[in-house]
């Protein structure tokens, strides 16, 4: 199983990346596929989900209308659609599988990451 992530760059403040999850080593679709963010300095945090089992979530209120997550069948990727970026939303970035159907299991499996970077 491997999770590979793309799409990170420098974008201005006010700007939009998308991030994709390129999933390998399983049936694409049938498992959970979460995004994460480490800033400097600060821990981890969930940003959404996207579960076969229990459809999409959003870990906080402050990702709803900005970031979104979805499925691209084309490229059989799962991807993060980000708009309006602020500064603090530099970080590198992750996508991750529990290796099961719903949002709700651990995850534990994890790509390396992307990193984003936002100037102001």
């Amino acid at each position: 199983v491997q999770l590979v992530e793309s799409g990170g760059g420098l974008v201005q403040t006010g700007g939009s990346l998308r991030l994709s999850c390129e999933t390998s080593g399983f049936t694409f679709g049938y498992w959970a596929i979460g995004w994460f963010r480490q800033a400097p300095g600060k821990e981890r945090e969930g940003i959404a989900c996207l579960g076969a089992r229990d459809g999409m979530s959003y870990d906080a209120e402050s990702f709803k209308g900005r970031f979104t997550i979805f499925r691209d069948n084309v490229k059989s990727t799962v991807d993060l659609l980000m708009t309006s970026l602020k500064p603090e939303d530099t970080a590198v970035y992750y996508c991750a599988t529990p290796q099961g159907n719903s949002c709700q299991l651990g995850m534990n499996t994890w790509g390396k990451g992307t990193l984003v970077t936002v100037s102001s």
